[in-house]
């Protein structure tokens, strides 16, 4: 009776050890699980431009909270200012930003590098007008990861006095569209022409919806317009045409986009009235507005959106409670 009893109590100690570390494991599952949730970013600064990159972060890509303080400081270029940041996660998980400098006289944008958003790489300045001495500016590089090719792309609006007809605009803000490429931020391919849509053109940005199918949302920059349209290729590269009628109202500028579920939300600061706009889409073809749907913190100025995971966002937010 008594070795009964014995072998009776090994078989419960047994399975209550096997429950327990039942519970280990789902709980260790579950705490992996919650740090690779992920989260939207979003990438800001504060006018006058001058103190440096803010980050704001979503769970629903509606509403928006900020981050506190400051995440780099600029210190690229002759302007040392830091405008229309725009950052997108490497496949290694690197976060790799780049951001205009000044807004006139610097020929180049600001480059950093991050794996967790708070560390940053040594800032460089990459000089891409170089070879065009006439260049007036070097606005809003905007980042681009071509997983056909794997390589960056990295495109911006810059002026070169008397090279295009310019219309209503003056000879010192007649933008077009140029790119450069690269692998690793270190060499980067020849600046070439990216897009001349015959109208001054800024703030571009390249959406891929599927292999071989791209949209550019892009800014008419001609006055007085100042709205959006988009643009359709089978390369990021382009050439890109059918180019669409506005489908925003005046003075808008940066815009930025994010899939969520099946629909694109095309988010653009309406700077005139110092508000935060937007728009959702399923075709590029058709648009509703979902202003009054979006939460967004008094004084963000226009950056990207891009997704980092729930570790990296309580680091983040474990950094701005630091004392």
């Amino acid at each position: 009776m008594i070795k009964q009893n014995l072998l009776f109590l090994l078989a419960l100690w047994l399975f209550a050890s096997c429950g327990s570390a039942k519970e280990e494991v789902t709980e260790e599952t579950a705490t992996t699980e919650e740090a690779a949730r992920e989260v939207y970013m979003f990438s800001s600064f504060r006018e006058p431009a001058d103190e440096g990159l803010r980050l704001l972060y979503s769970y629903d890509g509606y509403k928006w909270e900020e981050l506190e303080g400051v995440f780099l400081k600029p210190d690229a270029g002759k302007g040392k200012l830091m405008r229309d940041p725009s950052i997108v996660t490497g496949p290694d998980g690197t976060f790799h930003l780049v951001w205009t400098t000044a807004w006139r006289g610097d020929n180049g944008f600001g480059y950093a590098s991050s794996k967790d958003l708070v560390n940053w790489s040594e800032q460089q300045f990459v000089d891409v007008m170089k070879h065009e001495p006439t260049t007036v500016n070097v606005w809003a590089p905007e980042l681009f990861y071509d997983d056909e090719n794997e390589r960056y792309i990295i495109i911006w609006a810059s002026t070169i006095p008397n090279r295009f007809p310019r219309g209503v605009e003056a000879e010192d803000n007649n933008h077009r569209m140029y790119y450069t490429t690269t692998k690793d931020f270190k060499t980067f391919t020849e600046t070439k022409l990216f897009m001349d849509p015959d109208f001054s053109i800024i703030d571009a940005v390249i959406v891929k919806r599927d292999k071989n199918d791209y949209v550019q949302v892009l800014k008419d920059n001609t006055r007085p317009n100042r709205n959006l349209k988009v643009a359709f290729a089978t390369d990021p590269l382009g050439p890109y045409s059918n180019i669409s009628e506005p489908f925003t109202g005046n003075f808008i500028e940066g815009p930025t986009v994010l899939k969520v579920g099946d629909d694109w939300l095309i988010y653009y600061d309406v700077y005139e009235k110092k508000i935060y706009g937007g728009m959702k889409t399923r075709d590029f073809k058709t648009f509703t507005d979902i202003t009054e749907e979006l939460q967004i913190p008094e004084g963000h100025k226009h950056g990207t959106i891009f997704k980092a995971n729930e570790e990296v966002l309580q680091n983040l937010l474990n950094r701005t409670e630091a004392p």
